[in-house]
């Protein structure tokens, strides 16, 4: 697999994709007897010095009392980016930001996600192919 590094040819290969499911930003701390479990059955987790923060499915965090404010969806940037490059990131971020958009990152070693408001997947996923599209004109 070769993995894009040049900014603008990232931007334009990204083809945002929504996937199914709605996500929920949760937290548990240290001392939570649940912090285990539910780090092997979350999407992505991140250790903090508050706790552990975790990316739960709806379901999930609705039986365990964790549904955030906000359901999100993910959405992957299909474009297998290099772990070097620069400039997706920030693209995809201000695009949205620009729009009105929140949007939180979150990389992996194939492709990075940005997860935004479920509210509002349709309008990113439109700005963030408008966005490919311009990179690709150049």
């Amino acid at each position: 697999m070769v993995r894009v590094r040049g900014s603008q040819e990232m931007i334009a290969a990204m083809a945002p994709m929504a996937m199914p499911g709605r996500w929920h930003f949760c937290a548990v701390d240290a001392t939570d007897p649940r912090r285990d479990r539910l780090r092997g059955k979350a999407l992505a987790s991140m250790h903090e010095a508050e706790g552990c923060s975790l990316i739960l499915d709806e379901a999930l965090a609705q039986v365990e009392g964790l549904l955030s404010q906000v359901p999100m969806t993910q959405i992957t940037l299909q474009v297998h980016s290099a772990l070097d490059g620069v400039g997706l990131t920030a693209a995809v971020s201000t695009a949205l930001a620009v729009a009105g958009i929140p949007c939180n990152m979150v990389a992996g070693f194939h492709h990075d996600h940005a997860f935004v408001p479920s509210t509002m997947a349709e309008e990113a996923l439109a700005v963030l192919s408008a966005r490919s599209a311009q990179a690709s004109a150049r």
